[in-house]
């Protein structure tokens, strides 16, 4: 962001200098142009930090081998990916992670504000929903950020699929809206694809960017 706001700043300055001699045509025209350029660059900063390109960016599955690559790891799918996730952005998140990952993901849960849903469909982000028959479950709560029995039940939902994995599966865990940290493996910072631990054994990790 910071970037960009320097890139804006070169922008605002350098049609300037042609004004100091233009007539009202010339500043006019001037200042469309300048509003272009900011529009643009504005819809290129928000596209870059959408849920669907982020998660494209970390994740990468080659269909014959099946090997997803997280970042600079990679692990074997034989139908045994599970995914969970919570925070504001996850809903775009998940939808993206689904259609990457297809078959290959079995099931998952993810916890979502209270009426994220219809405001994603009512803003036309059809890409950030999840389709009819997904295998992702969703639950809405903590209506205005506070805790409530819905964020509960959702919490609870998400332990007993954690608990519920073997060593020889793969969960994907999405977070937005905090630091990757608040949910921890094995007594250590996570916030990525964990190989869920098995009679004690502590899990690996593979960091995943968490989105703003």
């Amino acid at each position: 962001m910071a970037v960009a706001l320097q890139v804006l700043s070169r922008l605002a300055r350098a049609p300037l200098r042609p004004l100091l001699w233009g007539g009202p045509g010339a500043r006019w025209a001037s200042d469309m142009a300048l509003a272009e350029q900011a529009r643009k660059l504005f819809e290129s900063t928000v596209g870059a930090v959408l849920p669907g390109p982020m998660m494209h960016r970390a994740l990468s599955l080659d269909p014959g081998s099946g090997q997803l690559k997280v970042r600079d790891r990679s692990f074997q799918l034989r139908q045994n990916l599970y995914l969970v996730g919570f925070g504001k952005a996850v809903l775009g998140m998940a939808a993206a992670a689904e259609e990457l990952l297809g078959q290959h993901l079995v099931q998952g849960v993810i916890s979502v504000p209270k009426g994220i849903r219809a405001a994603v469909e009512s803003s036309g982000k059809q890409e950030m929903l999840l389709k009819p028959h997904s295998r992702v479950q969703v639950f809405e709560g903590a209506e205005d950020n506070l805790p409530d029995r819905d964020a509960l039940r959702a919490a609870l939902a998400i332990r007993q699929l954690a608990e519920g994995l073997t060593a020889d599966d793969l969960l994907l865990v999405l977070i937005s809206g905090g630091k990757p940290d608040s949910v921890r493996c094995g007594g250590r910072p996570c916030g990525g694809d964990c190989q869920r631990p098995h009679r004690g054994q502590r899990p690996q990790c593979a960091r995943l960017p968490a989105h703003p």
